[in-house]
């Protein structure tokens, strides 16, 4: 699959240091999620008043709508941002990995675990105690003389980023006090986040323009900035460096992404559906064979941006296609896909 400029994964090591310029550091300099902020701030300012680490946080929401930078913007406002340890889920194979890590955060400190859904299910046992009690109970040696040794820990916060909620197990999701969803963001504040990055980039763009690019931006920062270094790019090369609405719509051309913000796999897979089966339901399997994609990419990359603008949706016989979608793609849409019978389907869920 060739590389998308619009996928919401970070693309490279090399991008990532890239973009923290660009991110907020405290409450104050962050746009959107009103609900979210105002709800850590007051349970962050308890916390301080109270002198207490700040309870565990769970953040869950599809990719590159910020919950890295959360972490790091907490951290700040709790006065421990040189004290946070970063880590994923995959990443940590054995309890004994974790070990080293637990044993060293000081009162306060936070450990952020990345993709925490994927923990490895021993691990996430052995981190129950940690989370409730600040002890682990950690054994030496196996077999029969194997012997456990309790060790306490400093009263820690743990910090949880995941993109699918629904992986992580009751007992895992009920440990942590406070747990807040990150929706898509607004055009309005997309182009917001636009106009404060061309600032830090130091790039002339006009109102409109960045407007334009938060439209195509589909509710992703991380997909809004990947855009405005590309379409600089573009005016840097075949511009005087000024960004306008041409200059958008030229450099989105050649990135092939539409008015909408789909790309061709996005289309693509709006096609199959469609053409391939006269519109659903259809099974993602079958999808994913019809276009020689795999699963995981349909289900992470390209279905939570169409099932949020209704272009798809899942029902308990599979994706079925909206209105929308037909539309979209210069179609009529047959009187059985209707707008009732299709929001009726979407009552069940795949």
């Amino acid at each position: 699959m060739r590389d998308r400029i619009i996928s919401t994964d970070v693309r490279s090591e090399v991008e990532e240091p890239s973009n923290w310029a660009l991110r907020p550091k405290k409450f104050d300099e962050w746009v959107g999620q009103r609900a979210v902020i105002d709800q850590l701030s007051i349970a962050i300012g308890a916390a301080r008043q109270r002198k207490d680490p700040l309870e565990h946080v769970l953040l869950d929401g599809p990719p590159g709508l910020g919950k890295t930078t959360l972490a790091h913007v907490i951290a700040e406002e709790m006065g421990v941002a040189e004290r946070i340890r970063i880590t994923s889920g995959p990443a940590i194979v054995k309890p004994g990995e974790l070990m080293s890590t637990l044993t060293n955060l000081g009162e306060g400190d936070i450990l952020f675990v990345d993709e925490i859904h994927r923990l490895n299910k021993v691990v996430e046992e052995f981190l129950y105690p940690a989370m409730e009690d600040f002890r682990v109970d950690f054994t030496i040696d196996g077999g029969v003389g194997g012997r456990t040794v309790n060790f306490r820990l400093k009263r820690f916060t743990l910090i949880g980023a995941t993109t699918r909620a629904g992986m992580l197990s009751p007992a895992m999701r009920d440990r942590f006090g406070l747990r807040y969803h990150l929706d898509f963001y607004d055009a309005e504040d997309l182009t917001e986040i636009l106009g404060r990055s061309a600032k830090r980039l130091e790039i002339e763009a006009a109102p409109d323009a960045m407007a334009m690019i938060a439209e195509r931006s589909r509710g992703t920062p991380r997909v809004a900035n990947r855009l405005l270094k590309r379409i600089r790019d573009y005016a840097q090369v075949k511009g005087d460096g000024r960004i306008t609405t041409a200059v958008v719509e030229q450099a989105l051309r050649i990135e092939e992404i539409d008015g909408s913000g789909l790309d061709r796999l996005d289309r693509a897979y709006l096609t199959a559906l469609i053409e391939t089966y006269r519109g659903g339901p259809a099974g993602i399997e079958a999808i994913a064979a019809t276009m020689g994609q795999s699963r995981d990419t349909l289900e992470d990359m390209v279905e939570p941006f169409l099932l949020q603008r209704s272009f798809i949706t899942r029902t308990r016989q599979g994706r079925c296609a909206m209105p929308k979608a037909y539309t979209h793609l210069g179609l009529k849409a047959p009187a059985s896909h209707s707008e009732s019978g299709a929001d009726e389907a979407g009552l069940f869920d795949a």
